[in-house]
């Protein structure tokens, strides 16, 4: 049904990429990878003081993130077929460089390069693209207060520095998929319209697919 054993769903915060991967390991019994951000001891500080605890958020994340990543392809369940993760670990080092000093980043490169080379990369990479208006709106809708203090900025430099990673890479097919405001919750057409795109096969390197108006 799918072509691909490793599907990877990435977007910026509020785009719906939890939501989505429950909803297809649901219809489709997938294996499925949740990020546990929620775990993150230094998150709510950060919110709060990035400059002051961005190094041990990113550490945090960078850490589970491989150990989760590792203990579920170090075991993997011969009843699924295909896995869905809501992140791709290299988004660790794309959050590090939009949050870190220079100096910062250059350390947590190093340790990244160590624990990045010990799983496979995603046979597909599925961007969910929003506005940052509609990701303002999703991010109030769910209501965790400590991401009340996000700003429009911050949420606009994370959607670049995801845009300037795709542009580079050739090693791995990357879909960025414009939903602009479409709710694939209330609306089975577009997460029909998803679910058709994730059975394409496409080749490394960037393209684009819109489900706006669908």
């Amino acid at each position: 049904m799918f072509p691909h054993s490793f599907i990877a769903i990435e977007g910026n915060i509020g785009a719906g990429k939890t939501t989505l991967c429950s909803l297809l390991a649901e219809r489709y019994g997938c294996a499925l990878v949740l990020e546990q951000f929620t775990d993150n001891p230094f998150l709510p500080f950060f919110y709060e003081q990035p400059e002051r605890y961005a190094f041990q958020v990113e550490l945090f994340f960078m850490t589970e993130r491989h150990k989760q990543l590792l203990e579920h392809f170090a075991q993997p369940d011969l009843f699924r077929s295909f896995t869905v993760a809501d992140y791709f670990f290299l988004k660790t080092l794309l959050f590090a460089k939009n949050n870190l000093s220079e100096t910062e980043f250059r350390l947590f490169q190093r340790l990244f390069s160590v624990l990045n080379a010990t799983f496979p990369k995603p046979d597909l990479l599925l961007y969910l693209h929003r506005p940052v208006s509609v990701l303002q709106q999703q991010i109030q809708r769910r209501g965790r207060d400590m991401e009340r203090l996000i700003t429009d900025e911050y949420l606009e430099g994370l959607q670049h520095a995801y845009l300037d990673f795709f542009k580079q890479e050739t090693e791995i097919p990357i879909v960025v998929l414009d939903l602009h405001d479409a709710d694939f919750v209330q609306n089975p057409t577009i997460l029909d319209g998803i679910a058709g795109v994730l059975k394409q096969t496409f080749r490394p390197g960037l393209q684009y697919v819109s489900l706006v108006g669908k």
